[in-house]
């Protein structure tokens, strides 16, 4: 399992690398580079899935499907 992902801000492009949790999922990430507040897009279950290059714990040890939250 993968539990570092980066996360790029779609508003500025700033690019974040973060240790994602195992235990619970992240609705909500502000940008370091703008401060905008990131939140997932419809479908996804965290701002990992919608913005970073890994996927969250639960949806990897899924396959990569359904959700995870």
């Amino acid at each position: 399992m993968i539990l570092s992902s980066t996360i790029t801000c779609p508003i500025c492009g700033f690019k974040a690398t973060e240790t994602m949790p195992t235990d619970a999922c992240w609705y909500f990430y502000e940008c370091k580079g703008c401060s905008a507040v990131l939140q997932p897009k419809a479908g996804d279950c965290c701002v990992f899935c919608s913005f970073g290059t890994v996927p969250c714990p639960p949806i990897q040890a899924r396959g990569g499907r359904g959700r995870c939250c």
